[in-house]
């Protein structure tokens, strides 16, 4: 049995133009229903195919997840005014599909731009929101 929505409404955060959209749109459904906003960005360390197992030279000191919350962090600053309702901000990794899924189960709405950093310009969809709106657990909003 599901449970009932708590209400949350979250964004998925990375950076691209419209995933700032997505999180104005969030913003001003939050603030009209009085609902918790949360926003998510999901980091996935890139597959390392280095001499046994090692990190390769080039990666040395990359890390995933300090750059997925400055891209949170600048994205949410640029986007909301001062007068925007507080955001919990939350760092996921994994895939980003399954990760949103995962952060919008019993939540009342999950919003998406409607293609991300990696699409093509002319997609309608990105992969990552393609895969939310059949698999999440709650309404799927998709701003373009």
């Amino acid at each position: 049995m599901a449970s009932q929505p708590d209400g949350r409404i979250v964004v998925g955060v990375d950076g691209s133009p419209l995933s700032a959209a997505a999180v104005r749109w969030a913003a001003r459904l939050a603030a009209a229903s009085d609902s918790p906003l949360e926003a998510v960005t999901v980091w996935e360390f890139p597959p390392l195919h280095g001499e046994h197992g090692l990190v390769p030279p080039a990666l040395d000191g990359f890390e995933p997840e300090r750059c997925a919350a400055r891209i949170l962090d600048e994205t949410l600053a640029a986007a909301l005014s001062a007068t925007a309702p507080a955001v919990r901000r939350h760092l996921k990794a994994g895939p980003p599909g399954p990760a949103l899924v995962t952060a919008a189960e019993g939540a009342a709405a999950l919003v998406l731009g409607s293609r991300g950093r990696a699409a093509p310009p002319g997609a309608p969809l990105g992969t990552t929101t393609h895969y939310c709106v059949h698999h999440a657990p709650c309404t799927v909003i998709v701003v373009r």
